[in-house]
């Protein structure tokens, strides 16, 4: 039996400086569990509904188990709105090929609204990836940009120190980049 495996790499995205698709897709998401073990989490894609859980790991550059299962849109609606105990985070996804890879852009709406998150997912840790330009910076092992961690705790009420390492990475220099 084949575990399936969730290995991806993130980054912050410069504003203002990312390739919008034509048609971006609407995605609402809760967590019915996330703190302290696996992650249960409910998502609206569109008009499709999926149910999704994974392990927990220290590292999520070195994957993680990802099971994914389709489920009615309204047992979906129902789990975000009567079983998880936040308001969903809230985005529109964008899908971008750079490189002959599959890039995606998420630009959160809500409660998370500003921030931008470009993701790459990998069949292995050692597939090589060339990062775009308006990749500002690696955040694969910042838990803080995990859809999890911001559906608890929305960006904007980071600590002030934390929203100005936040400002600071956007306007810094791409590295090894120009």
């Amino acid at each position: 039996m084949e575990i399936p495996q969730e290995i991806e790499r993130k980054f912050l995205v410069r504003p203002d400086s990312w390739p919008v698709s034509a048609v971006p897709t609407h995605i609402l998401q809760g967590y019915i569990a996330s703190s302290g073990g696996p992650s249960v989490r409910v998502r609206l894609i569109g008009e499709k509904a999926r149910l999704t859980i994974k392990q927990s790991c220290r590292d999520p550059g070195q994957g993680r188990a990802e099971f994914e299962y389709d489920i009615p849109t309204d047992h979906a609606r129902y789990m975000l709105e009567e079983i998880c105990s936040r308001p969903p985070v809230e985005k529109l996804r964008h899908s971008v090929s750079f490189a002959g890879q599959c890039w995606v852009i998420d630009e959160f709406l809500g409660a998370n609204a500003g921030l931008v998150l470009a993701e790459i997912e990998l069949k292995r840790q050692t597939t090589p990836v060339a990062v775009p330009i308006w990749a500002a910076q690696d955040v694969t092992r910042d838990p803080r940009f995990r859809n999890s961690f911001l559906y608890h705790h929305p960006w904007p009420e980071w600590q002030a120190d934390d929203r100005r390492l936040y400002q600071a990475m956007m306007t810094a220099a791409p590295a090894g980049r120009r």
